[in-house]
């Protein structure tokens, strides 16, 4: 049996959760329900749960103000909130997880069940520190991919390149080192398009322009410093050379 508790301030909202979890989650007993982070501090301190559901936006405190009254988080959290762009790319670069209102039965199975394989559990306060960091607006310059055998933390400055894999992702680092990660390259596209160095020339392939080694324009191929060969499709070629020419790279 898993402890839990559900933090947000609509009624409605603690009441429909609790009501899912009764129904497709009954090994998770509900230890308490709060409206305020304030009385959500207090009943985690008094029951120590294995799992918060957390909501983001509310009044006073809101659920990234949480972390900061624990030196230590040891449980699970799930923040539970309304579509917010700046929300959903905060949790996709650390890595936490995350559910959408109104919430679905199979991305709540999916939670739970992270949540008993304990998938989450390396590196807590580096995930929520740097989810709470891309919430604010600050500049973040890790990412979390996630592995076979838990979480790693990568500077973006040191990613070569990301290849497009079916549903999978491969990216290359400057050290020579390759991981493959169950993400579409997509994900990484949104999460890095605010970096005017990252750029995807084709289809398969996002790179890193500060690691071109050469380009031949004629054939329309970039090579990398690791010797990766990348084309540049037709289409992407005109916008390719004149962020060449702005960042003075050609």
């Amino acid at each position: 049996m898993l402890k839990a508790i559900i933090i947000d301030d609509e009624e409605n909202a603690r009441i429909t959760l609790a009501a899912l979890l009764a129904e497709y989650a009954p090994d998770i007993h509900i230890m308490a329900q709060c409206s305020t982070v304030p009385e959500g501090v207090l009943a985690i301190n008094k029951h120590n749960p294995d799992v918060v559901f957390l909501d983001v936006e509310m009044p006073e405190y809101n659920g990234f103000e949480l972390l900061g009254f624990f030196k230590k988080i040891n449980f699970e959290i799930i923040f539970v909130t309304a579509y917010s762009q700046y929300a959903i790319r905060a949790f996709e670069v650390s890595a936490v997880d995350y559910l959408l209102k109104p919430i679905e039965i199979d991305s709540l199975k999916v939670s739970i069940d992270k949540v008993k394989n304990k998938c989450n559990t390396t590196n807590t306060m580096q995930r929520l520190n740097l989810m709470r960091e891309v919430y604010s607006g600050n500049d973040f310059q890790k990412i979390a991919l996630q592995m076979s055998n838990g979480l790693l933390f990568v500077e973006v400055n040191n990613i070569v390149l990301f290849e497009a894999e079916r549903a999978y992702t491969n990216v290359f680092m400057a050290d020579g080192s390759k991981f493959t990660v169950s993400k579409p390259m997509r994900t990484f596209e949104d999460l890095l398009s605010d970096r005017q160095f990252i750029f995807r020339p084709h289809r398969s392939y996002l790179i890193n322009v500060r690691y071109i080694k050469k380009y031949l324009r004629g054939e329309s191929l970039i090579t990398m410093d690791n010797n990766f060969t990348v084309s540049v499709a037709r289409e992407r070629k005109s916008d390719f050379e004149s962020l060449l020419k702005e960042l003075k790279l050609a």
